[in-house]
């Protein structure tokens, strides 16, 4: 096993739209490389990094893969992840322990949806980037139609480096702008440029290294006295514009027939910037900033960037070291818990197979199994030197099932498979919802809770049925209202008597629930009032109109009366919940309905779509604004409008908006809209 330094490893992380080439373009690579004796196809299932069960069934990526590979005396740590949408937690993880991105576009297709999110997700970390125009074998591939697109949508330091050398099935090699030489074939051999794409060459060059050179101060006036620079002084002014973001290097390629690809490996090492030249800021426990670098005898300091949970072998944590080394049988501790974890076996990852190592170096990326608490996004350090590394920002989810287990045994494991569910996939979340009593499932989409459900199944032995989950509606009263119950049970033996003089008034949105006692003169002892209570509750929780939690409602016990022998506990929950009933019913109850802050961003020219969309959904429109050439609509919208907008918004946008949600408040269900929620229902209770 090979000991690399960190300005010897390069962490890279693979993005672009579905089917952009990623997988393929990675099997590619691992081969040329050497890494694998043969390039695994995805229609064969024997691809290194979709070795899931549901990845090789469906042919997408579903999760983020750890690719290592040497190139010469360099390490890269290859971040293959999925372009689906739905799966975009995996691409975050992926972007935020890399030190630079390949951005794959089909030379066909353009630029697409997945592209433009990967590349605002980059944005969001500054993190520099490649620009593969991939598929160059394919009918139809045009490299400068892909290259223009790119440019008017992402910005005009978009700039060739490595040019093609025909098209379609001639593509046969590319041109390296900085050292001018061509490269021809999968092997890449050498040769002198073609003679009638040197003009293409030059022009490309000249505009590379103009850019270039605009990052240094000192190339600068030595290029514009018209001195000749060396190509190391290219190369390192490249790679400085590229580390900075003021460049980004484009490269034809294609991973099917392997053209491009060494040249591609030799521009990431050339170019991007390794992970000795990474510093982390991170905080101490007060909260000051700290500049971390990748060196070895620097304090420890680890992030746990993904978690795969296995019912057999258990939970196996992925680790970026960013300071200090991370040995095998040795203890750290973890800020989040205050505990201590401890590393058993370090082990490489590519793919599903793992090596084992003694230890991980500065900038590496290795994996350890078994760790008790420590979750994605989490910390390891040194206990005398407790550091916090910044976690791994993740999208709210906007889409739900409610979930049903099949059967008893299914429903005993359910909430445990969920949690570690969740512990391995940060972007979905569940939660018991006390209005409807339903298990609620949420993620990014369809898709996601699909697969979601099918681990549950095949991972951890869990059958469920989903169901549209049902609106956590609740009930109030809109004035002031009295009502009494006798309770009266008279059979063999001791006999029960309570009866209950209530009245009930609104409370402000969100004031919950008040009980009074407002009983004079003993009409009802004190020993029985918190019985009367202990009634009312229950209907809170059941509700009167639609079984759904009573809130905002005061209700004050004002008399009463009692039998000096038949007077009992049972007696006094009983007249308490039935006079509550009544007061409820007698004061204009209504049906509360939660409203969601929604904030949708799609291009311009959907914009009117979406609003006569949101027009339909009962919405109210708070604003709308423009930025970075993008319409942005705020607007507050009932939940029950909003189930399914995930795939709508999709449908509407072409797959371009995107949105998220949080509950703002409570409000008032129209009349004829309460009336059709009552009457579905009561139907339901009638047929079950």
């Amino acid at each position: 096993m090979v000991d690399y330094s960190s300005n010897q490893i390069y962490n890279v992380v693979l993005l672009g739209h579905g089917s952009s080439g990623k997988t393929t373009l990675s099997e590619a690579v691992l081969y040329t490389a050497g890494a694998t004796k043969r390039a695994g196809k995805i229609s064969d299932g024997n691809t290194v990094s979709d070795f899931d069960q549901e990845e090789i069934n469906r042919h997408i990526s579903i999760k983020l893969s750890v690719l290592p590979f040497g190139w010469n005396d360099k390490k890269v740590n290859m971040l293959d992840t999925p372009g689906y949408a739905d799966f975009v937690g995996e691409t975050r993880e992926g972007i935020r322990v890399a030190d630079s991105g390949l951005v794959l576009m089909d030379a066909v297709s353009g630029v697409e949806v997945g592209t433009e999110l990967v590349w605002a997700a980059s944005d969001e970390r500054n993190l520099p980037r490649f620009l593969v125009i991939n598929k160059m074998d394919r009918e139809n591939a045009d490299f400068q139609r892909s290259l223009s697109q790119a440019q008017e949508i992402f910005g005009s330091a978009i700039l060739p480096l490595l040019l093609p050398i025909g098209k379609d099935d001639n593509f046969r090699g590319v041109i390296d702008v900085v050292r001018m030489k061509a490269y021809m074939g999968p092997d890449a051999a050498e040769e002198d440029i073609p003679a009638d794409l040197q003009n293409d060459a030059e022009a490309a060059r000249l505009q590379l290294v103009e850019t270039a050179v605009e990052q240094d101060d000192d190339l600068m006036m030595k290029y514009l006295e018209g001195e000749e620079l060396s190509p190391e002084e290219i190369l390192k002014a490249v790679r400085s514009a590229v580390a900075k973001g003021a460049l980004v290097p484009v490269i034809a390629a294609s991973g099917e027939t392997g053209v491009g690809l060494r040249p591609m490996i030799q521009a990431v090492v050339d170019y991007s910037p390794s992970a000795a030249e990474h510093k982390e800021v991170a905080k101490t426990l007060a909260g000051d900033e700290v500049t971390l670098e990748p060196n070895p005898s620097g304090p420890l300091a680890a992030l746990a960037f993904k978690t795969t949970a296995d019912p057999f072998v258990g939970k196996l944590t992925y680790l970026r070291v960013y300071s200090g080394i991370l040995h095998s049988d040795s203890r750290v501790y973890n800020p989040r818990t205050r505990n201590e974890e401890r590393i058993g076996q370090l082990f490489t990852v590519r793919g599903k197979d793992q090596t084992p190592v003694e230890s991980i170096t500065p900038g590496d990326i290795g994996a350890v199994a078994k760790l008790s608490s420590t979750i994605t996004g989490d910390t390891l350090c040194d206990r005398d030197n407790q550091i916090i590394l910044e976690g791994i920002s993740f999208p709210a989810p906007i889409y739900s099932v409610a979930v049903y287990p099949r059967g008893k045994g299914d429903s005993a494991k359910l909430g445990s498979s969920l949690s570690r569910l969740v512990e391995e996939d940060p972007t979905l979340q569940w939660h018991q919802e006390p209005s409807t009593r339903e298990t609620i499932l949420s993620g990014m989409g369809d898709m996601h809770l699909l697969i979601a459900v099918k681990y549950l199944e095949n991972k951890f032995g869990v059958s469920v049925e989903t169901k549209e989950p049902k609106v956590p509606y609740l009930e109030t009263i809109t004035k002031t209202a009295r009502a009494q119950y006798r309770h009266k049970k008279q059979t063999g033996g001791a006999g029960q008597f309570a009866e209950v003089h209530l009245r009930v008034e609104p409370l402000p949105r969100g004031g919950g629930f008040e009980y009074l006692n407002e009983v004079f003169g003993g009409a009802i002892s004190s020993a029985f009032i918190p019985s009367i209570e202990k009634g009312i509750k229950q209907v809170l929780s059941q509700g009167v109109l639609a079984g759904f939690p009573v809130v905002d409602v005061k209700a004050a016990v004002y008399d009463g009366k009692e039998h000096p022998v038949d007077s009992k506990d049972i007696a006094f929950q009983i007249a308490g919940r039935e006079a509550f009933k009544k007061a409820v019913l007698e004061a204009s109850p209504v049906l509360l309905e939660p409203i969601m802050n929604v904030r949708i961003v799609v291009p311009g020219n959907f914009m009117g779509d979406v609003l006569g969309d949101l027009n339909t959904r009962r919405a109210r429109i708070q604003g709308m604004e423009q930025e970075k050439g993008k319409s942005i609509i705020t607007a507050q919208v009932p939940l029950a409008e909003m189930q399914r907008y995930a795939t709508d918004l999709r449908s509407i946008t072409q797959g371009r908006g995107v949105y998220t949600m949080e509950l703002s408040h409570y409000a008032v269900v129209p009349t004829h809209i309460a009336n059709e929620v009552i009457e579905k229902l009561k139907k339901e209770q009638e047929e079950s």
